[in-house]
């Protein structure tokens, strides 16, 4: 007779705690949610590739020497040649200077954007420099050769390298790059002297570079007349221009004199300094530019 009313009292206890749940489910507090499922993150954008110029004809490493001639947009790219070949060690070792830090030091205190064209000599012989220079987002780093040797011949009085070893001697200088610890140098190439025939053009074709020279000479090169320097720049300049300079102390020991004065005269001429990468974009977007077969051969200034 007594389990009835336990079953009773059992039945009413369990009915007020269904009914406690019940209310305390239509607070919202019954209980709590599962946590949202994350949604899937995005994956990573690829990161973008360096702008080069389309191949000639029958393949052949394009060549791009200038950006596109827009008075209402007037940019200028200063590009200086880190020049050493390689059978200069014993005279870095004699203590003649290849390099020009205070050039550098120029360029940052007034915010220049620049392309550094470096040998991968050059690279060996001053690492630390290349690495700072390639971690700096000022600047860009770009392929003047392994060797600075000629890529035809009678260029200047340079040693020239063999059809065959044209292309190892460009991937020569990428491996000394990253050797240094400059990440990501750019796909861009500088004919050392500025000399090249087809036969060069063919032979760089499967490193995937375009080859960059210049409209405007800066003649630097072995000159200590920090003026006249500057004189040549500031009256060769037009839009889309590239300016070739050194970086080289003892071969060029005006350039940073010069530079102090370039860069406040074409500031006041309506000039904007950017890097050779941005001319290139520039210039692959620019439905006037043809991509056509580049002069068979040129021999145009010092590089």
């Amino acid at each position: 007779m007594i389990t009835r009313p336990r079953r009773a009292t059992a039945s009413c206890a369990l009915g007020v705690a269904l009914a406690s749940l019940v209310s305390l489910a239509a607070c919202g507090t019954a209980a709590v949610p599962r946590p949202a499922r994350p949604a899937p993150s995005a994956p990573a954008p690829a990161p973008s590739r360096p702008p080069t110029l389309a191949p000639g004809p029958a393949g052949v490493t394009p060549v791009f020497e200038n950006g596109p001639r827009r008075a209402s947009d007037k940019t200028v790219a200063l590009t200086f040649d880190a020049d050493m070949t390689a059978d200069q060690g014993p005279r870095a070792a004699a203590g003649e200077r290849f390099d020009n830090p205070r050039l550098i030091s120029t360029l940052r205190a007034l915010r220049v954007p620049a392309t550094v064209f470096m040998t991968g000599r050059w690279a060996e012989e001053y690492p630390a420099q290349a690495r700072s220079i390639g971690h700096d987002p000022l600047f860009e780093v770009a392929n003047h050769s392994y060797s600075h040797y000629a890529f035809t011949a009678g260029c200047y009085g340079l040693p020239s390298v063999s059809g065959d070893r044209m292309r190892a001697d460009v991937e020569r200088a990428y491996d000394a790059f990253r050797a240094a610890g400059v990440p990501d140098a750019m796909p861009y190439f500088r004919f050392p002297g500025g000399c090249y025939d087809r036969q060069a053009l063919k032979a760089l074709t499967p490193a995937g570079v375009t080859a960059v020279q210049w409209d405007v000479v800066g003649g630097d090169a072995f000159a200590t007349d920090a003026d006249a320097v500057a004189r040549q720049v500031l009256e060769g300049v037009r839009p889309g221009s590239v300016v070739v300079l050194h970086c080289t102390r003892s071969a060029a020991p005006a350039t940073e004199r010069a530079v102090r004065a370039i860069v406040p005269g074409l500031r006041a001429q309506g000039y904007r300094f950017v890097k050779v990468s941005e001319l290139i974009a520039a210039a692959a977007l620019s439905p006037s530019r043809p991509s056509a077969a580049p002069p068979a051969t040129r021999t145009p200034g010092t590089g």
